[in-house]
């Protein structure tokens, strides 16, 4: 049952391996900058899910809308709560 899974993602995002090679050298990329610190937890989390996001568009179906629509989402719940003022 989770070969099936690991295969379908696979097709779908390319080899595991490499998909954590380019995501985990955006993530440095993210820590290694002036403002990393300052920001809050969940600002934090948006930009490293879209960095996994952009990992697997980049390593795997780059026409797969689903990665898209993620990545707006997370932009949108930062964007959400910076409205809201909490």
């Amino acid at each position: 049952m989770i070969d099936d899974t690991l295969q379908e993602r696979g097709s779908r995002y390319g080899e595991f391996y490499e998909h954590a090679r380019i995501t985990q050298n955006i993530k440095r990329a993210m820590v290694d900058s002036p403002k990393w610190q300052q920001l809050s937890d969940d600002k934090r989390e948006a930009l490293e899910m879209v960095a996994h996001k952009i990992g697997r568009i980049l390593n795997g179906d780059p026409e797969y809308i689903d990665s898209w629509h993620d990545i707006i989402g997370y932009a949108r719940l930062v964007e959400q709560r910076l409205e809201s003022g909490t």
